[in-house]
């Protein structure tokens, strides 16, 4: 949430032609009944892209998913995952996975009416149903709904007493239940998600499953994506060094701005695009320092790019 936004995506995509991007997980009420340009709009440069929804009303979440299959979506995911207070009040995230038979009549109501793949985003259990029987029972569930492909955070949700931030890092990742899962279900596709930092070196899950979200290093160290497009897709094509990012995500910047959209929320998600190379503390102070004043023009860019060797 508050991270994944269009803007961040659309630097991402200047990184990496082939990721997969997911937007911030939206309320179904909020796509039926809210100001669906502000919550869905994205650019066309950012395909794939996948829309990320919360609920547990199967008719609220197909008519959700009809509205995102229009406007162009190439994914649509259910959060059952999410441990928050907040969500947990409304029925949302990982609450759910107390209520399989639940989960897949939404599935089902989301497929029925969706032109383009309903996925699901799971943890591994919650409380104390936590051990692999209740994951495979979950998931069997899934399959028999029609969902063909599974995001598994490789850790279990402690609903009550532990932050989100405390269910990201607290709970131990357990990615052999993932692992399992995609041998007990070698038909579906398994994505694996938790804790994968250093992509170089956890590449080598795709051996046991068919892919890795990554969430927090992909946002706190964006470059971590460049060079994905080799290895993982097989493109041959050159990857753009950061400049050649930075110069393309400025057209971009501009656009935002001229269509009313005040620079700071583009730049805030390019705070970490140089990182470890030199100048990239003084680019990032400049940002900072500079990008939330009142009359502040897409040039806050250029002169802080202007900083970086």
């Amino acid at each position: 949430m508050d991270y994944t936004t269009r803007d961040y995506r659309y630097l991402a995509r200047l990184i990496s032609r082939h990721t997969l991007l997911y937007t911030e997980m939206v309320v179904a009420q909020a796509v039926i009944h809210g100001d669906r340009e502000r919550l869905l709009g994205f650019d066309d440069a950012e395909h794939p892209v996948a829309v990320q929804l919360g609920g547990s009303d199967p008719a609220q979440l197909a008519e959700a998913a009809r509205i995102c299959a229009d406007y162009g979506y190439d994914e649509i995911n259910l959060n059952v995952g999410c441990p928050s207070d907040r969500v947990q009040q409304g029925k949302i995230g990982a609450v759910l996975m107390a209520e399989p038979d639940l989960v897949a009549r939404c599935v089902e109501a989301m497929a029925r009416v969706s032109p383009v793949p309903v996925t699901v985003k799971t943890r591994i259990g919650i409380d104390d149903q936590d051990d692999y029987p209740f994951l495979q029972r979950f998931v069997a569930r899934m399959d028999s709904a029609g969902c063909r492909s599974l995001t598994i955070h490789a850790r279990k949700a402690i609903l009550n007493g532990l932050s989100p931030k405390e269910n990201r890092e607290i709970p131990p990742l357990i990615y052999e239940r993932a692992y399992a899962i995609k041998q007990a279900f070698p038909h579906l596709e398994v994505i694996l998600n938790g804790g994968l930092r250093d992509l170089p070196s956890v590449l080598h899950h795709l051996d046991q499953v068919d892919g890795l979200m990554v969430g927090r290093e992909a946002y706190g160290n964006p470059w971590c994506l460049a060079g994905l497009d080799a290895t993982v897709f097989g493109d041959p094509a050159p990857q753009p060094d950061r400049h050649q990012v930075a110069r393309a995500f400025l057209p971009y910047l501009e656009q935002r701005y001229a269509g009313g959209c005040h620079p700071k929320h583009v730049l805030r998600h390019a705070l970490n695009l140089f990182q470890g190379l030199p100048g990239a503390r003084a680019y990032r102070r400049h940002l900072s320092e500079n990008m939330h004043k009142a009359d502040t023009t897409p040039k806050v860019f250029e002169d802080a790019l202007a900083l970086v060797g």
